[in-house]
């Protein structure tokens, strides 16, 4: 107890680099249990701690003892240092199994803490409000909802703790880092699948098919008055607009009402554009599917996003979770139908997708809780910098520049078609739940395009343990081909919009975006100027329009007609013994006689 105390007074001593604090003194305070059975180590702590990873696991195993006919556990994955990934199930009447919950006749909440295990308050929330379920306290949750509680997803990284793991952050005393034991970002990896962690969680979402995601996260930046920040894609830039409407009119109207009762600030999930400047505007952000509430957006899985405000105290923090969560439980039953009715009517794939957005260069405007600062000349930075002074500024009109501008979009295929030898993208697929086939029969297959690299660019440094690309395509229709044994995946069925995101090469989260298809930029059969060059002669000679053609490019093209190299590769490429599949994007795309792709 004496080293705690001790630790306790430096961590204090040290957030004195923070900001100062508006004082707090909420309702919710009310929430924490100073003593009794399942009583957690954030609350015996004073707020100030969150348990290690072992004392996490022993803790599930007590509530599961405490409440054996409601609650049951199971282990979900195994991360890469060999840790399990636990996840609670609370179901009112012991109807543990997947089938179960999805025919007992309640609306099912799947939470998700410490995919950013630095940032753990939906741990230690979570855990305080299944005790007082598990204790009877209350014993009302569970004729509400089921509840499916994943406390710690990157366990690797939670077990990375440090003081010194978040310097913008208040508390817990001791946290885990951001990223997993091989230092990826969980919340980068929800496409291209990389990490046991996300695989579980979507082998967990196809398996209980939750009606409501909620993914706790802490934020970074500026500050301001807002305690519980929460969001998930707008209305007018989301691909399920109809699930994004009734969480905005029906969810978040309920869950503000819930939080403001228990005296937290809910606010909008934004950024700053300019972090020095901050009347300059807030950042309206919109997740691509690598990240959760961008994936659940395309996947039809209604998702919020929460981000509490890191400048803000740990026990308040954590309070303010409990009642998001309390204020998201009962939103879900009593609007579950909405909910299910919207997810049903998004289904439906539309003809045209929009790949990528970028920020609108002319503002909305909202009204927003500031906090006052002024800017100073620093001499260490060389720059103007920015020192926040603790006290309260309302903005009635703040900029904010929504990430909502098209940058680009395309006509969706009818069927996407796999080779064989790219199975494991299959493999990735069915852990999206997107449905996929093998082709058995020997028709030809018609109205089928090739995507070739027209220009290309690699990213000059790795990116979440990957050197990503950059392409533009030139299309070319493949009138008939046999694709016997190649893997189909059809757009018009169940995520149909995250299968395009995912094989339309175009699409920033793609496959291909990725890496995962690299090789096509390798050649690996080679050459011989002997062999080449009286081949070259003959096939000009038979071939007068590409001689022409070849003549042309020597005379407009002076640096193509001095590079000998050049000259003989663009020969060479023209012989049917130039490799095939060089620069193709080896799947196909087959779309509907009167479909043009849009041209780029």
């Amino acid at each position: 107890m004496f080293a705690n105390v001790i630790m306790l007074s430096t961590v204090l001593s040290m957030n004195g680099h923070l900001p100062p604090l508006i004082p707090w003194q909420g309702k919710s305070l009310q929430l924490i249990q100073s003593s009794g059975p399942l009583t957690t180590d954030f609350e015996l702590s004073g707020g100030e701690v969150s348990p290690t990873y072992e004392d996490t696991m022993k803790f599930v195993d007590r509530l599961i003892a405490a409440n054996p006919t409601q609650f049951s556990s199971l282990s979900i994955g195994e991360s890469f240092g060999q840790r399990e990934i636990k996840m609670i199930v609370a179901s009112e009447n012991g109807q543990f199994s997947s089938n179960m919950i999805k025919s007992n006749g309640k609306p099912t909440i799947l939470i998700q803490a410490g995919i950013h295990s630095g940032e753990i308050d939906g741990k230690d929330a979570g855990f305080m409000l299944l005790r007082d379920i598990a204790t009877g306290k209350r014993r009302d949750l569970l004729t509400k909802v089921n509840i499916l509680f994943i406390p710690i997803l990157n366990v690797d990284g939670h077990e990375r703790r440090s003081e010194f793991n978040r310097i913008n952050q208040r508390g817990p005393i001791k946290m885990g880092f951001r990223t997993n034991g091989n230092n990826l970002n969980l919340n980068r990896d929800y496409t291209k699948l990389d990490t046991p962690e996300v695989k579980a969680v979507l082998k967990v979402i196809n398996e209980f098919e939750p009606d409501l995601y909620v993914d706790v996260h802490v934020t970074d930046g500026a500050d301001y008055q807002y305690d519980v920040t929460y969001g998930y894609t707008p209305a007018f830039a989301s691909e399920s607009p109809q699930i994004a409407t009734v969480l905005a009119e029906k969810f978040q109207p309920h869950i503000d009402k819930t939080l403001v009762k228990y005296d937290h600030i809910p606010g909008p999930l934004v950024f700053v554009m300019d972090k020095r400047e901050f009347k300059s505007g807030l950042a309206g952000w919109v997740a691509g599917p690598r990240f959760s509430n961008g994936w659940g957006d395309l996947a039809n899985v209604p998702t919020i996003l929460v981000e509490n405000h890191s400048l803000k105290p740990y026990k308040q923090r954590v309070l303010g979770t409990y009642v998001f969560l309390d204020g998201a439980i009962d939103a879900l039953s009593i609007h579950s139908q909405a909910l299910e009715s919207a997810v049903k009517k998004e289904q439906e794939t539309p003809e045209r997708l929009v790949l990528n957005r970028k920020y609108a260069t002319e503002p909305d405007f909202i009204s927003f809780k500031g906090i006052k600062y002024k800017r100073f000349n620093s001499a260490l930075s060389g720059q103007q910098e920015v020192k926040y002074l603790g006290e309260p500024e309302h903005y009635e009109k703040l900029p904010i520049y929504w990430k909502k501008e098209v940058v680009s979009e395309v006509d969706v295929p009818d069927a996407f078609y796999i080779p064989q030898s790219y199975s494991f993208i299959p493999e990735k697929l069915s852990i999206h739940g997107i449905n996929v086939e093998t082709v058995t029969s020997t028709d030809l297959v018609s109205n089928l395009k090739l995507a070739e690299v027209s220009d290309y660019a690699f990213d000059k440094t790795p990116f979440e343990g990957r050197f990503r690309v950059t392409a533009q395509f030139a299309y070319s229709d493949i009138e008939q081909k046999n694709l016997e044994g190649w893997y189909k995946v059809t757009t018009q069925k169940a995520r149909g919009k995250l299968a395009t995101h995912l094989l339309h090469p175009e699409a920033p989260d793609s496959f291909f975006s990725w890496g995962s298809f690299h090789t096509i930029f390798q050649r690996t059969e080679y050459v011989e100027n002997y062999a080449l060059v009286p081949y070259a002669r003959s096939m000009l000679k038979d071939n007068p329009k590409l001689a022409l053609e070849f003549d042309k490019k020597l005379r407009e093209d002076k640096n193509f007609e001095s590079d000998p190299k050049a000259r003989l590769n663009w020969l060479y490429s023209k012989t049917p013994y130039f490799d095939q599949g060089y620069l193709k994007y080896p799947i196909l795309m087959q779309y509907k006689p009167e479909q043009k792709e849009v041209e780029k």
